[in-house]
């Protein structure tokens, strides 16, 4: 099988110094191995990703150097491919529809688990049946009926990124402490969520390797769940090392000041962006 592997940012807003590194990294990787890297745009959050965005992306990885084969994915463009997959989960009883509001989970919670990445929910809505789903009412994965399909023989999947190399076999307690019932389809606007999203155009598009950083490494036992739950195909996990500020944060969208469209205007080129990020 042809090594595949992506860049798949969100145009919410500019590409930093840890997007060039990612992308940049996969690029390489599938050149090296002959293979093709491909460019996908998730932008189900209808909202906040923007048509400007989008090209400002398209701009820089161009700057950088960076091709990909074939046109460019946008989820927005399909998004009723996805349906299939909640119908399937929704037949298999794993879905419940939730009301809840930020500020009500985050009342619900107790004191912040150290090590878990996200707002893991806290099970409000969890005794409602689908047939209880009102307009505006997000769907989760029940987590527990879900990992309790699989009878104990829970999926694994290869990880080839430098702090987690190996075989890795899904570890249902660590799932449920630290990912939890996570949101497949949004609030009132019945769009498939990141999660299941991303894990479906990776098998869609052929994807071997998922490069991406260490930070998504948690969020992977929910994919390689809902993907053996499918019964579809689960790529190889390669999740590289972040670019941190100088106080050892990780960048984020909001991190102007290390947007690569910056380092561009100040006049940097794409050797020195390589050399910033230690490629």
């Amino acid at each position: 099988m042809t090594f595949t592997t992506r860049f798949a940012p969100s145009p919410t807003g500019p590409l930093h110094l840890g997007h060039a590194y990612s992308a940049i990294l996969a690029h390489d990787m599938a050149r090296a191995a002959g293979g093709r890297f491909l460019l996908r745009m998730e932008d189900t959050d209808l909202q906040r990703s923007k048509p400007e965005w989008d090209a400002q992306i398209i701009d820089d990885l161009t700057w950088l150097g960076l091709t990909w084969d074939g046109a460019v994915l946008r989820q927005s463009e399909q998004l009723s491919s996805y349906d299939f997959a909640l119908r399937a989960l929704a037949d298999l009883n794993l879905l419940y529809p939730c009301s809840c509001s930020r500020s009500q989970i985050q009342a619900a919670l107790a004191a912040p688990q150290e090590g878990v990445t996200h707002e893991v929910y806290p099970g409000l809505c969890k005794h409602r049946p689908m047939a209880s789903r009102q307009d505006g009412d997000a769907l989760r994965l029940h987590l527990d009926r879900a990992l309790a399909l699989f009878d104990g023989a829970y999926p694994q999947f290869t990880e080839t990124g430098p702090r987690h190399a190996g075989s890795h076999r899904i570890d249902p307690e660590q799932a449920m402490a630290r990912i939890g019932d996570v949101v497949l389809s949004r609030k009132g606007e019945d769009i498939v969520a990141y999660f299941l999203a991303s894990a479906l155009d990776d098998v869609a598009q052929g994807i071997t390797h998922v490069i991406r950083g260490e930070d998504l490494f948690d969020f992977t036992a929910i994919q390689v769940i809902l993907m053996a739950l499918l019964d579809l195909p689960i790529p190889i996990y390669h999740h590289h090392r972040l670019i941190r500020d100088d106080n050892g944060k990780r960048l984020a969208k909001r991190d102007d000041a290390r947007a690569i469209a910056k380092y561009r205007a100040e006049g940097a080129s794409p050797a020195e962006i390589r050399t910033m990020v230690g490629l």
